[in-house]
């Protein structure tokens, strides 16, 4: 299922990730997944979040650059291998995975893709019975 990611660009001080957690917090927008990635300068923060228009808005407001982009949900067991039968599909099917980040919780397995072809993406893994995940289903994990 295709989900709405929010990206935010931090600069490395000490303290920003604090002040944006802090400010989703205030504003009642729950965290269910993230990834920080981060160079010399600056980091991105990859979210997803249970409003993330209204979250963009938040941080907006403070002055944080975001964009909103779509990503794939997907949904495994968490056991060896699960995740590698899934890489095979999506490499076989000459997708790009420009990043991807996963956690885990019990039994089952969730991974957020961002492919260079979402629409692809989501057909091939339905094809091959892989579940995909709505935004809100994170939330009742």
């Amino acid at each position: 299922m295709i989900i709405k990611q929010l990206s935010i660009f931090l600069e490395n001080k000490k303290g920003r990730f604090t002040e944006v957690t802090g400010l989703l917090g205030e504003a009642g927008i729950n965290m269910t997944a993230f990834t920080i990635s981060e160079n010399s300068d600056f980091g991105i923060l990859r979210l997803i979040v249970s409003d993330p228009e209204a979250a963009r808005n938040v941080l907006k407001e403070h002055r944080y650059a975001t964009t909103i982009t779509d990503v794939v949900c997907i949904q495994m067991p968490d056991n060896p291998g699960a995740l590698a039968k899934v890489m095979d599909i999506i490499t076989n099917a000459g997708i790009f995975i420009e990043y991807m980040y996963a956690f885990s919780s019990g039994k089952i397995a969730v991974g957020i893709i961002r492919p260079d072809n979402l629409q692809k993406t989501v057909e091939i893994l339905s094809e091959n019975k892989v579940e995909l995940l709505a935004s809100s289903d994170l939330f009742s994990l």
